[in-house]
């Protein structure tokens, strides 16, 4: 699977240049992307003093079956349900040099005002490096604007900005349009069952968090 970008990184200018400046910022831009460490499978096969080709055994030509695990059905649903989900978004925050991690930034920005960075970090899971690079572009190209904490100067409150708020919107609505395809589709009582499997879907520990987040 081809690697998502997750960010962007100030080009020192050396090496190829595999970004491009934003509009409105001075700055230009090379993609991180979240590429591992390429591992050579012989590589793999050699450690621990086996011969090649004996850890592995035969290659099978049986796929897995769903009768083997059924859940495999709600695991690919999802897997594909998601890809097309974020793709509409995708095709649009390409204008801008952005992706995914700068429209969860974006979106959760915008559905609350002021929240704290380690709030941020909370909901998205991410390291503060890697929302820093995201955040630093936000704010350079006017989506975003950081304020100090009333009480706590050293907290830093985040705001959209009216250009922040026309890009959530835009996001949402292709997004919206999608989801409300499929549930115009749903009679209101699997739509309550689809909205119950997918809370469950979230960490047990995570779905009052998740509840409180998103019932407003």
């Amino acid at each position: 699977m081809v690697p998502r970008t997750l960010g962007f990184r100030e080009n020192t200018g050396s090496g190829r240049r595999t970004g491009a400046s934003l509009p409105g910022s001075t700055a230009s831009l090379a993609l991180v992307t979240n590429d591992r460490k390429y591992v050579n499978m012989t590589d793999v096969n050699l450690k621990g003093g086996g011969e090649p080709g004996k850890r592995g055994r035969g290659v099978l030509a049986t796929p897995l079956s769903i009768a083997d695990q059924p859940e495999v059905v709600f695991i690919e649903l999802l897997y594909f349900a998601y890809r097309d989900f974020i793709s509409d978004p995708d095709v649009a925050l390409e204008s801008y040099g952005f992706g995914r991690a700068h429209h969860r930034v974006v979106h959760f920005v915008n559905r609350h005002p002021g929240i704290r960075v380690a709030d941020l970090l909370d909901i998205l899971k991410i390291t503060k490096q890697s929302l820093g690079r995201v955040l630093r572009q936000l704010v350079e190209t006017g989506f975003i604007d950081q304020k100090p904490g009333p009480v706590d100067r050293r907290q830093r409150l985040l705001y959209p900005t009216e250009a922040g708020r026309a890009l959530a919107l835009r996001l949402i609505a292709l997004q919206a349009r999608r989801v409300g395809e499929a549930l115009a589709a749903l009679s209101p009582a699997e739509r309550v069952g689809a909205e119950k499997f997918l809370r469950r879907i979230v960490d047990a520990e995570e779905r009052d968090k998740v509840a409180g987040l998103i019932e407003r």
